[in-house]
């Protein structure tokens, strides 16, 4: 039991507003390589304060290290974001400017939005869970999908969309963003799986939707915008979304595919980062005119995406609270499973 180190871990979090207003006000920060060291220094100072914060009290899982540090990089999102929408300002104009000028598009403010409110939250939850001695391994799988999607897609539409031309220096922060999830994801899925009792045919198919007959295509202008996140984030849902959704009806059919588990976790957290990201970009004053979803053609275009959203959480529930459905040797019923005990 160590709460003191999560309470140390949200105020070091916290820390973020201050830096980020200190760093803005310094004249040095103008230079785009000044940035990056500037911003590689204080995450590596970050780490080196929470090592020594909880030195007597150390959390046997190291991960508790990442996600500190990642909820301090959550608020800085989340700050990033507030500027560019005009709540605030004066705390993240240099590292826009000569950081990560990709952010300022439209899709770049959801994501960090995305970042510095979920993803938070997630940090937090997996940060108590370390502290606690809970398993927290659901909701890593959750955040690890949702990370990896915004990273693809952010990534990805950055080097091939308009915003190629202004990167700098500092978009090699995102490296430990790819590496150290990678690991983070391996060791989550090592961890124990904790699962409900109960039996097989307490399993249902329903849905309330009729979802072949109700989805339509609607003209989405934003995936038209040169900024190239939706198009790599159409691409995506194209070659690896559709097909999860069409293995996981297989799996909600067929008993004993224990791969739901964990991977309804995982496209869960990726489905929910991208339709935040890709509803709010269509919608945000930050997309051109041009870009955005015509007025009548908005209720559509919501329904759909707000439905494919909807759809991955409840599948995700469904695997989490009924999983030994996906088990293999489970008794389908309570007859089965006397006759087993017999």
């Amino acid at each position: 039991m160590r709460p003191g180190a999560g309470f140390a871990a949200f105020l070091a979090s916290l820390s973020a507003i201050p830096v980020s207003r200190l760093l803005n006000s310094h004249s040095a920060m103008e230079s785009p390589v000044v940035v990056f060291a500037a911003g590689a220094g204080v995450l590596l100072g970050l780490l080196l304060v929470l090592y020594l914060l909880v030195r007597g009290n150390r959390p046997k899982d190291p991960l508790f290290y990442v996600f500190a540090v990642f909820s301090f990089t959550s608020v800085i999102d989340l700050v990033i974001s507030l500027e560019q929408d005009g709540y605030i300002k004066g705390f993240m104009a240099f590292y826009l400017k000569e950081g990560e000028p990709y952010l300022r598009s439209a899709y770049g403010t959801l994501i960090c939005y995305w970042d510095g409110t979920v993803h938070y939250v997630l940090y937090l939850t997996m940060i108590a869970a370390i502290t606690l001695g809970r398993n927290y391994r659901n909701v890593g799988l959750y955040w690890l999908g949702s990370l990896a999607m915004s990273l693809i897609t952010l990534l990805l539409g950055t080097s091939v969309g308009k915003f190629g031309s202004e990167i700098r220096p500092a978009f090699l922060l995102n490296i430990p963003y790819v590496l150290i999830p990678l690991w983070a994801g391996k060791k989550i899925l090592g961890s124990p799986r904790p699962l409900s009792q109960a039996t097989a045919d307490q399993v249902t198919l329903d849905c309330p939707f009729d979802f072949c007959d109700s989805y339509k295509y609607e003209q989405e202008p934003y995936l038209l915008d040169p900024v190239m996140y939706p198009r790599i984030q159409m691409l995506v849902n194209m070659f690896y979304l559709l097909p999860f959704f069409g293995l996981a009806l297989y799996g909600l059919i067929v008993p004993g595919c224990m791969w739901m588990l964990d991977l309804t976790m995982i496209f869960a957290g990726a489905i929910a980062q991208a339709q935040f990201s890709h509803i709010g970009s269509s919608l945000h004053p930050r997309t051109s005119f041009t870009y955005r979803v015509p007025d009548n053609a908005a209720a559509s275009f919501l329904y759909v995406n707000v439905f494919f959203a909807v759809g991955a959480q409840l599948l995700a529930f469904r695997c989490a609270i009924c999983s030994s459905f996906f088990l293999k040797g489970v008794p389908r019923s309570n007859e089965e499973m006397e006759k087993k005990v017999n």
